[in-house]
């Protein structure tokens, strides 16, 4: 399961959890998700991989209560991750 953050094109971020990654980036793009659906084309910025629905919904909940800087922050220490 993973927990993802996409910076949608409004600059807003929107945090969830799915199965398949790939799918739900596709789906959100593609006008799929209501929730984001007048904000495409989203971007994925930030995946966690968790190995249950319930810690990953934990997380999900966490994150989504953090204000736009801490989620900035974590964007940011993530792309550096992913660039070493």
């Amino acid at each position: 399961i993973f927990v993802y953050i996409i910076e949608c094109s409004d600059k807003s971020f929107y945090t969830g959890i799915t199965w398949n990654l790939q799918k739900r980036i596709f789906e959100h793009n593609n006008g799929l998700s209501m929730s984001t659906k007048s904000k495409i084309p989203v971007k994925l910025v930030y995946w966690e991989k968790f190995p249950d629905r319930i810690t990953a919904a934990k997380r999900e909940k966490e994150i989504k209560g953090w204000s736009r800087l801490k989620k900035v922050n974590l964007i940011k220490k993530f792309t550096l991750s992913q660039q070493s």
